[in-house]
């Protein structure tokens, strides 16, 4: 007989049908006689088809002929109570109703059609409600309604979407079909190497991890707990579907069979006669997986961190792996260093901040391990606080190299004390949740829970460690508080001061500008000062030298006396030919430093300004003669 992985993707491939546990079932159903499972298959979907069986079995062809249904419906996969041929579905739309009589071997989509004929309502845009299948699964086109949970007369409600219109918090069953995912699992047994194969299965969105395992159970006969995958995602779980874990459409994922007890073999198979359905069969796995639930026996090979461990972070996070794989999902543990767990819980910036550390400790060869571990920290109350209120740290003490190396490192990041108080607790004790605070500066030891207590008092040590920490936080956020209001007032105060500085030297900068500004507007001054003296310098030189010589008593011309009132009221007085011009009367003035260009010169009668006159005409033309006092006035 062929393997039953091959007579699995014969089947599907022949009968089209894509979900592998439908499949499963209608193998199973038959005692995994392909024939009869395609024949049954074809029944549910068509009222004609035959297969008829070659001698090799993976070589299988189908002949079209003429059959009629069986009057007594065999054994199947369907969870319906009622297999009576026909359907009535009473659709209930708009305030009215309407019967609609149907085959049970139709599927949703010729319903929908159906429905459409009646309503009007395009497949694309109905809402149907009513509809249920016997477990959680997704109701999609294809899906047989005699498979469904109904009975021969059913009352069903029709929403038109495009009416209603909808929002992202209300859930709407679409039209199309879940997405199908194709999984490539390469299997080794590495107890019997010839089982070695890869496997082509497709699944839809909907199923999940724990179906998938199953399913492979019922193809492998290899039993769920000996199990090793590798290739789902870390935070995945048993419950995780499909369409939750990012996968593309083909995946690639690897399985191995362990052997997780040495004291007797487990590896049977679970017999499944042909009347026996898939919940029967969960269900007496499921029974026969809690057989074993505790205590975890000490010659387990596989501890949650492998012996001699030498990376910190790779231990932590073999530590969550195991944990998760062994135990559940629990509470979410950090995953990095103990150093990192206690700077994320403790150094951070605002006390606002800052958590508890709560360090699990465990240990395989305590019989407290599976309970504490199965039951305590699965307890929602318990992981809803740890997230909550801890930073939660997770490290296996079973082997002792892994020991060493988790004192080194608490005592590294906390305090000697803290590592003897681990080292000294025996392992009957074991497994204990130390907590870790920071209180002022430091880093120390708040409370220890060992693991003989029971999920009530472990709440209430969690919930009084939480409350004092909270109560010791408000106290530090109000002194941080207070310590950051007093560095703000002094960093305004040092603003203050510096724009003091700022001010005052740029108030000395303008100063020094200023009189800069001033000494160069003075040396200018004295320049055009200078420039100035040294011009009338060198005019009254210019004129001196213009100047005829002064004629004496002697004299045999006519002279005249002309006297020179000063601004000062002191005179100048010279002798005169009486024929010389009026321009040697101003030289004169001029080489005196009475330029006619800042001084007037006045004659006293007629009262005239000499300098405005005809510099050509003579003395006696302008009747300055035998004598005259004339007036210097500055202009």
């Amino acid at each position: 007989m062929a393997d039953r992985e091959d007579i699995l993707a014969n089947f599907q491939e022949i009968s089209g049908i894509s979900d592998i546990e439908v499949a499963i079932c209608h193998l199973e159903s038959t005692g995994w006689n392909l024939q009869a499972a395609v024949n049954s298959a074809l029944e549910e979907t068509s009222h004609f088809g035959d297969i008829n069986m070659l001698d090799n079995p993976s070589d299988v062809s189908i002949i079209e002929s003429t059959k009629t249904l069986h009057n007594e419906a065999g054994p199947s996969c369907s969870s319906s109570k009622n297999n009576t041929d026909e359907l009535i579905f009473n659709v209930h739309f708009n305030n009215r109703s309407h019967q609609i009589h149907i085959s049970s071997l139709k599927t949703i989509k010729d319903l929908k059609e159906a429905i459409f004929a009646k309503t009007s309502v395009p497949l694309c845009r109905q809402l149907i409600e009513g509809l249920q299948t016997s477990k959680e699964a997704q109701i999609i086109d294809t899906t047989v309604l005699r498979t469904l949970n109904v009975s021969r007369e059913n009352n069903i409600f029709l929403t038109d979407i495009s009416n209603e219109g909808f929002s992202d918090d209300v859930v709407i069953v679409s039209d199309d079909p879940l997405p199908m995912y194709q999984l490539r699992i390469s299997y080794v047994n590495p107890f019997n190497t010839s089982e070695n194969k890869e496997l082509n299965l497709n699944f839809p969105a909907s199923k999940t991890i724990l179906d998938i395992k199953n399913d492979i159970h019922a193809v492998l006969k290899v039993p769920v707990r000996h199990q090793n995958w590798v290739g789902w995602p870390e935070s995945s779980s048993n419950s995780t579907k499909l369409s939750e874990t990012g996968f593309n459409a083909v995946h690639l994922l690897q399985l191995t069979r362990i052997d997780t007890e040495n004291n007797f073999d487990r590896d049977v198979p679970l017999e499944i006669d042909s009347d026996s359905s898939v919940e029967e069969f969960e269900d007496a796995l499921n029974a026969d997986e809690d057989i074993f639930a505790e205590p975890v026996p000490q010659n387990r090979l596989k501890y949650l961190i492998d012996d001699h461990t030498e990376d910190e972070i790779l231990g932590c996070l073999q530590f969550i792996t195991n944990y998760r794989d062994r135990y559940g999902h629990g509470p979410n543990f950090f995953e990095g260093t103990l150093d990192d767990a206690v700077k994320a819980a403790c150094s951070t910036k605002s006390a606002k901040d800052r958590k508890l550390l709560a360090i699990y400790l465990h240990h395989d060869r305590s019989v407290l391990s599976n309970v504490f571990c199965g039951q305590l920290l699965n307890n929602e109350n318990i992981i809803k606080q740890l997230n909550d209120n801890y930073i939660i740290y997770g490290w296996d003490l079973t082997c002792e190299s892994n020991k060493n190396m988790f004192l080194s490192s608490l005592t590294a990041c906390v305090a000697d004390s803290a590592s003897l108080q681990i080292r000294g607790t025996p392992i009957n004790q074991l497994p204990i949740i130390m907590i870790i605070r920071k209180y002022r500066a430091t880093c120390e030891v708040a409370d220890i829970i060992h693991g003989n207590i029971n999920s009530d008092e472990l709440f209430i040590h969690l919930m009084m460690n939480s409350d004092a920490f909270n109560e010791q936080m408000k106290i530090e956020i109000r002194e941080e508080y207070e310590r950051m209001q007093r560095e703000v007032l002094l960093k305004e105060q040092q603003q203050a001061y510096q724009e003091s500085l700022e001010a005052d030297r740029a108030k000395e900068e303008a100063k020094l500008q200023k009189e800069k500004m001033m000494a160069t507007e003075r040396r200018r001054q004295e320049s055009e000062r200078a420039e100035i003296e040294a011009r009338k310098e060198a005019e009254k030189k210019h004129a001196e030298s213009l100047l005829p010589p002064e004629p004496d008593s002697n004299c045999t011309d006519p002279i005249t006396k002309i006297r020179f009132r000063k601004p000062t009221g002191d005179y100048l007085e010279r002798r005169f030919i009486v024929d010389n011009k009026l321009k040697v009367l101003l030289n004169f003035a001029t080489a005196n430093g009475f330029s006619p260009e800042e001084f007037k010169i006045i004659s006293s009668f007629p009262r005239r300004d000499l300098t405005l006159l005809d510099p050509e005409e003579t003395l006696k033309s302008l009747k300055l003669y035998p004598q005259e006092t004339v007036i210097l006035e500055e202009r």
